[in-house]
């Protein structure tokens, strides 16, 4: 490659070091073996093997350790993304094919650069494995010692030989500040990890909980989907319109994070290596344009090959400048595509989580999945290599482009041939507008005598329906042999547009640039695919919020069963009264929320008169002779009144759900903490418990609407429960005083009344189980007197 020289140069430069970098990589391979095995013994395997029996004094130790989390990590993305910058050199001394550890034959050289690209992974292994390991503090002193060790040999090596060959003075320092600098970020995240880690054990600061799968931007997006649209959209500024618009619900993964800062820094080099061989390059063309201008002299000007040989010296002086002028161009294009690959990564991936597929092509719209697993790996890898060659190849034609200005617009005018260019640029200018004009006329004159009228008059063009058939064929018969010779100029046309585009995109893996149908045989665009398949499938916000509600409610229902509670005894020989906690079975009090609500307490006492009210009007005699239960259609008012609040249930019981399983952002987990320090507005603890009132007018105005939307939900689903209760109450009393009166039927309303009982303790129990009921902590209280009222006094 390229670079090869640039490498070999600096290997047999004369400065004396006693650092040799190669040298060193190799040995960096001692310490980085002893952190993985450290880190390993550390890590200890969730799953039990057939090994652990045998091995028992390891106590499942010796895990795998995981560097980083390619698809799921969404931390610490930029100090992952440095660490990848700090290899930066390392890759690129592959990228060189500088790595030759072994002779082998030409063929085995895929092997070699495979070892050696393993290697490489092995030598900056403890940087990614320290920053992700869950042993803060013996993963932030190795990680520290480690980095001090790199950093410290790369300060030796400049210090002893900080000039080049080819830049010249501090040639070193310019290959290796990059690097530097990565290395001096890694060591201060080592020491703040190790500040924490340390708090953290001495007991001065409270660790964080074990973090879920679930991130905040992915819950806030869910929440964002639950949100009515606004009517009117905010107005973007320019900035946010042309260039690039923020999304604070969307986070880039740390692949992408790293491979773009990889990418940046390697750019940098191979812009400077490409400098040192064209550095090297000009002073083989100095010497050469010497012994033209030795010949020249030689023979006083007079010579036959004097006007070639100073054409050749201009052609030399052009391209020189050319290049130096088109590097800054070349760079900017690469360093562009950057940024807008990123761009086009979050528009691809939003249009997959809508379901959306129309901008990839159809065989791509169920891609293979071992082909996408592995397009993970590949993705990062080939991107910054596309970005290399892409620079190279658009630096190349551009400068062709350049060196084509300057011989047809700018050396005419330098020669007194600025006359005769403007001329010659006249007529090509001429003959392209004729030849356009003609195209134009084709189509004016077809639409205006070869196609029918409009079918309305409102319609936007004519309709295809030919007109004057005899004029138009023979217009086709004459223009048939024009456009032989036309279609010369669009075939040449079509193929300059082609390898300019093509060369312009080559960079770009995000689009392909083959023709429709031949998409497959694109590589990198296939690896790009695959990489948002893979993503789309594992953090659709959508899906990871639903499995993290269910691994939620898993959780609490595995923390209820373990928790004991009190039964009901059904034994005929006890002759204890039962009391009153036994019946009403076990009184679970919903978690505190962090919202202000209302006084739960008030809806239940008038249901407590109305209860007690009912439950005289039947007698033990009744109750006793209730035997079985007999099916009941429900009535057309609680019929009318399930359908009504049925979606508005779903819709309140999805919105509980989402407030409390999602995590919250950080904004409003300030407000909720800020609102809990506030004893003025929220009392004491019993309070809380118990419910109170507060004036909603002293609330922070941040809670005002949050507080009021949550009282109009308390208040309703009181009144709600209260017109139900009062229907079927007065259900009750109407079916029991049915059945004293003594009819034939009296048997079935006893019955019936007895199945209105189950049904009203089922639809009590379902309430006192559902998040955020009103009267959830109240209605079971009621139980055992509707109890006594349908079975009689107790003992």
């Amino acid at each position: 490659m390229l670079s090869t020289y640039v490498w070999t140069a600096q290997t047999n430069s004369t400065c004396v070091t006693s650092i040799d970098m190669e040298l060193f990589l190799h040995y960096s391979l001692i310490p980085s073996f002893f952190i993985i095995m450290v880190l390993s013994f550390l890590q200890r395997r969730v799953h039990h093997k057939r090994l652990d029996d045998k091995s028992y004094l390891l106590g499942n130790r010796f895990g795998i350790v995981i560097p980083l989390d390619f698809i799921g990590t969404f931390n610490n993305r930029w100090s992952y993304g440095i660490a990848f910058g700090a290899t930066a050199n390392k890759v690129m001394f592959l990228f060189s094919e500088g790595y030759q550890p072994l002779q082998v034959p030409q063929w085995a050289q895929a092997v070699v650069l495979l070892i050696g690209g393993i290697e490489v992974g092995l030598s900056h292994f403890p940087f990614f494995a320290c920053l992700s390991s869950d042993f803060r503090l013996i993963s932030s002193i190795l990680g520290f010692m480690y980095s001090l060790i790199w950093f410290a040999i790369t300060i030796v090596h400049i210090v002893q030989c900080p000039h080049g060959q080819l830049i010249g003075a501090y040639e070193t320092v310019i290959f290796y500040w990059p690097s530097l600098l990565c290395l001096a970020f890694l060591l201060g995240r080592f020491v703040f990890m190790f500040v924490k880690a340390l708090k953290i054990h001495l007991g001065l600061e409270v660790q964080n909980e074990e973090r879920s799968f679930l991130e905040v931007h992915q819950a806030e997006h869910v929440k964002q989907l639950m949100r009515k649209p606004p009517e009117q959209e905010a107005e973007k500024s320019w900035f946010q319109r042309k260039i690039y618009e923020w999304d604070p619900y969307f986070q880039f993964p740390s692949r992408m994070i790293g491979a773009t800062v990889l990418a940046f820094i390697c750019l940098y080099l191979f812009i400077i290596i490409e400098f040192c061989i064209y550095t090297y390059i000009v002073q083989e063309l100095d010497v050469f344009e010497g012994g033209l201008e030795s010949y020249v002299a030689s023979v006083n000007e007079t010579g036959v090959l004097t006007p070639a040989i100073l054409r050749i010296k201009e052609l030399i002086t052009v391209a020189k400048d050319v290049w130096m002028l088109t590097i800054f161009s070349a760079s900017l294009t690469c360093i562009s595509y950057l940024f807008h690959i990123l761009a086009c990564y979050r528009k691809h991936i939003k249009r997959l989580w809508l379901g959306e597929k129309s901008f990839i092509p159809l065989k791509f719209h169920s891609p293979s999945s071992s082909n996408s697993v592995v397009a993970i790996a590949r993705y990062s890898g080939w991107q910054i290599a596309y970005i290399l060659w892409g620079y190279l190849i658009i630096h190349v034609v551009q400068c062709l482009f350049g060196v084509m200005i300057m011989y047809g617009l700018v050396l005419p005018v330098i020669h007194n041939q600025g006359l005769e260019m403007l001329k010659g640029l006249g007529i090509g200018i001429l003959t392209i507008s004729i030849v356009v004009g003609l195209m134009i006329l084709q189509l004016k004159i077809a639409a205006r005598f070869f196609l029918q009228p409009k079918i309305k008059p409102g319609d936007k063009q004519k309709p295809l329906a030919l007109n004057n058939r005899k004029a138009f064929h023979n217009f086709n018969y004459f223009l048939f042999f024009y456009n032989v010779l036309l279609g010369l100029g669009a075939c040449l046309f079509r193929l300059f547009v082609s390898c300019i585009l093509g060369t312009w995109l080559i960079a770009r893996i995000d689009r392909t640039i083959m023709q429709n149908g031949y998409e497959a045989a694109d590589m990198g665009f296939q690896a790009w695919i695959g990489m948002l398949f893979v993503d789309h499938y594992h953090t659709n916000p959508v899906l990871v919020g639903f499995c993290h509600i269910l691994l939620m409610r898993n959780n609490e229902r595995k923390l209820q069963k373990s928790t004991p509670y009190w039964h009901l005894n059904h034994s005929s020989a006890s002759s204890e009264p039962v009391s009153q906690e036994r019946i009403s079975g076990p009184q679970e009090k919903p978690p505190l929320s962090k919202e202000i609500i209302l006084d739960k307490a008030q809806p239940s006492k008038e249901t407590d008169s109305l209860t007690n009210a009912s439950s005289g009007y039947s007698s033990k005699e009744d109750a006793t002779s209730i035997s079985a239960v007999s099916t009941r259609s429900e009535s057309n008012e609680e019929k009318i009144l399930s359908e009504i609040q049925e979606e508005k249930r779903i819709l309140e019981e999805l919105k509980m759900t989402m407030d409390k399983y999602l995590p919250i952002s950080q904004d409003m987990a300030n407000i909720q903490e800020s609102s809990e320090e506030d004893g003025d507005y929220f009392g004491d603890k019993s309070s809380k418990e118990e419910g109170y009132f507060t004036p909603l007018g002293s609330l922070p105005s941040n809670l005002q609407p949050q507080a009021y939307k949550h009282a109009l939900e308390n208040i309703r689903g009181a009144k709600n429960n209260i017109r139900k209760l009062l229907y079927q109450l007065y259900e009750a009393i109407e079916l029991t005083y049915q059945s004293k009166k003594g009819s034939k039927d009296q048997q079935d309303y006893q019955k019936a009344l007895f199945e209105l009982w189950i049904k009203w303790s089922r639809s009590q129990s379902e309430n006192a189980d559902a998040p955020g009921n009103p009267s959830s902590g109240h209605v079971p209280q009621h139980c055992p007197e509707i109890t006594v009222g349908l079975h009689g006094p107790p003992a």
